[in-house]
């Protein structure tokens, strides 16, 4: 066990040498400088003790991310039910990152099932533990709030956030991944972390720092990441990096611009409670911007089709959406502003404040006049988008006076008007998501 915990060898042996001629990435650098305390966590997963005594109410509760499941909502749920004696589900489908950890660390998608059959099988009894996330927007219908029994999560409390009627097991930190969190518990409740879990939750920290680069990455993200390429003995960290982010990528060429523009997308009311500007964030995470901005034609009405979309279904209006297309490898972010609104809000928040490169301008052509080029290393919606967008609205930005040109007006009709639907390719069982008339026959 000794040799287990012990690095394998200083700076020079822990990167490989074909590393020499280049500097270390910040995954590297890291896992070198919080090598010790890596290995003094460690340390305190050896003993076992019954978490359960600690936190009684989330013993046998349902650990669920949000909808539009992602990696850490995943890795999370896995973690959280490992870690108090629950049972892990999913809100929604898994996206290919998630399918790439799952398979990287053994774990079948049958160990996670969808929330609504847990909750079925539970009856009146069900306790739901929410992971990731904390917000009424990204809670699936199926879980009432009177369920809720804990929270965990890292991002901001904000106007949407789930009320109780009773006190709840809260643990909410300011890091930058939630299964940093869990991971960090592990170790606090001095609990056995099975190798699997170690794994999801790994390569979900790698994931929601964009590999320690985000700005939202804390030094407690860097000793957690540390602890755990140790643990889990991962000779190259920036292979299982190259590997994850090309299945995060994967997916995106061959996603139809409806399940781009849905894949990541959350909901915020900023300002004043009492009369919030309603906005919808989407992200598209791509180590190939330039194919996700040579469609920039197709994802400018999908985006306003799918605002009217959210609109017709929620409780008010929807008043700006917007659609940030990262790239993850040169840290740099173009938005899509797609009305008059977005524009207005968007230029409020200062996400203008680059110009746009020639060569992107001649790819995307006379759709340019959509797009907004973001300060380099503005890469995170929790850090770099929402915060500027509430401070415009705390000071006095309104959507009132703004209307949308006839273009855009009839293309959220086409939004509120029209069904998606899954067109399978004859003989294949391929399917591709398609707008069609509310009156034609689901397909």
């Amino acid at each position: 066990e000794g040799s287990f915990l012990t690095l394998k060898s200083e700076r020079a042996k822990m990167l490989k040498s074909t590393y020499a001629a280049r500097d270390e990435t910040p995954v590297e650098e890291a896992v070198r400088e919080e090598a010790v305390q890596g290995r003094r966590m460690l340390g305190e997963l050896a003993v076992s003790e019954d978490v359960d005594t600690h936190v009684p109410e989330l013993k046998d509760a349902i650990f669920c991310g949000h909808l539009v499941a992602d990696l850490d909502s995943i890795a999370g749920a896995l973690g959280a039910a490992a870690l108090y004696g629950g049972k892990p589900a999913r809100a929604s489908e898994i996206n290919s990152e998630t399918e790439f950890a799952l398979d990287r660390w053994g774990i079948s998608l049958e160990n996670i099932p969808r929330v609504e059959d847990m909750l079925a099988q539970a009856g009146d009894s069900a306790r739901v533990c929410l992971v990731d996330f904390q917000q009424k927007t990204q809670l699936n219908g199926a879980i009432n709030e009177n369920m809720i029994v804990g929270i965990i999560d890292h991002h901001a409390l904000q106007s949407s956030t789930i009320v109780t009627q009773r006190p709840i097991f809260v643990d909410i930190r300011p890091w930058g991944s939630m299964s940093s969190i869990i991971a960090h518990s592990f170790v606090m409740q001095r609990k056995p972390l099975p190798k699997s879990i170690a794994g999801m939750l790994l390569c979900a920290i790698l994931s929601d720092t964009l590999n320690m680069r985000s700005p939202t990455t804390t030094h407690w993200d860097r000793k957690i990441v540390s602890m755990l390429v140790q643990y889990c003995q991962i000779e190259d960290v920036n292979l299982l990096c190259a590997q994850q982010f090309k299945a995060k990528s994967h997916s995106l060429t061959s996603m139809d611009a409806y399940a781009l523009v849905n894949g990541d997308l959350k909901q915020f009311k900023l300002g004043h409670a009492n009369s919030p500007v309603r906005v919808a964030f989407a992200v598209v995470e791509t180590t190939d911007a330039n194919a996700m901005l040579a469609r920039v034609h197709e994802l400018v009405p999908e985006v306003v089709a799918v605002r009217g979309e959210l609109s017709k279904k929620s409780e008010a209006p929807i008043d700006c959406m917007f659609l940030a297309i990262v790239d993850i490898v040169e840290l740099r972010t173009h938005c899509i502003v797609a009305g008059q609104r977005e524009r207005s809000l968007a230029t409020a928040a200062g996400f203008n404040s680059a110009p746009i490169d020639p060569a992107v301008e001649k790819l995307v052509g006379v759709h340019t006049k959509h797009l907004f080029k973001m300060a380099a290393g503005k890469v995170s919606r929790k850090a770099d988008f929402i915060p500027p967008l509430t401070n415009a609205v705390d000071g006095g930005w309104r959507p009132s006076g703004l209307a949308a040109t006839g273009s855009e007006a009839n293309l959220v009709d086409l939004g509120q008007q029209t069904q998606v639907v899954v067109d399978y390719e004859a003989g294949t069982g391929v399917g591709r998501f398609v707008r069609c008339s509310s009156t034609d026959p689901v397909r």
